[in-house]
């Protein structure tokens, strides 16, 4: 099988709403805790989600930040994330094909969920720069992916996170919120004055299953 792309995913969306079954699986629902409980308790600030698929961790997200800008690279995935999302008037659901200059020059919190894997390498090394460049000092960066490989994937699961963190350049402060044997769900800060190059630290709180 060949890695999946965005016509892949668009196609998915067009045949069905919730192709991975992100809102009614009960390990999705655990991750979609986990990713929230990362973000902290809110109110949160301005928000960026990076490939929000269906929307079902957008949903989740909008009713506790100020504003959410909920980017998805597929129309399809884009008009699922706009319905999930429309009770909430300070979310929008904006369509966005990384790499690409992000909606907005800064945000208090950067949410990535099962995305990076799917990118080529030149293709992460852009977005983990502009992530870098976007994250408001002291920001979070919560990242969600599985740690094994599926057919579909560009990349190798094992270690993405980390290479990703390695590529915005800057020295992070890291915290596992849940890890179970199949995906990892993790917290970054910054670490303000830091250099590029810095070497990360790491909290000692985590959860594991």
């Amino acid at each position: 099988m060949r890695p999946i792309d965005l016509t892949d995913f668009a196609e998915k969306f067009a045949a069905n709403d919730d192709p991975w079954r992100t809102y009614s699986d009960r390990d999705e629902a655990v991750k979609r805790a986990a990713i929230l409980h990362a973000l902290g308790p809110g109110p949160l600030g301005r928000v960026l989600e990076l490939g929000s698929g269906n929307g079902s961790n957008s949903r989740a997200m909008a009713a506790r930040a100020l504003r959410l800008h909920a980017t998805e690279g597929t129309p399809e995935g884009t008009a699922l994330t706009a319905r999930a999302v429309a009770d909430w008037p300070r979310a929008r659901a904006i369509r966005l094909a990384l790499p690409a200059r992000l909606p907005q020059r800064e945000y208090d919190a950067i949410v990535i969920a099962e995305l990076l894997y799917y990118l080529p390498p030149q293709a992460m090394r852009h977005v983990a720069k502009c992530v870098a460049q976007a994250l408001r000092p002291g920001g979070r960066l919560v990242l969600a992916h599985h740690q094994v490989d599926y057919y579909d994937f560009v990349q190798h699961a094992a270690g993405i996170q980390q290479r990703f963190l390695d590529l915005t350049g800057r020295s992070w402060r890291m915290s596992t919120m849940r890890r179970t044997r199949r995906w990892h769900v993790m917290v970054a800060r910054s670490i303000c004055g830091d250099r590029p190059g810095g070497q990360p630290t790491y909290d000692s709180h985590s959860s594991a299953i």
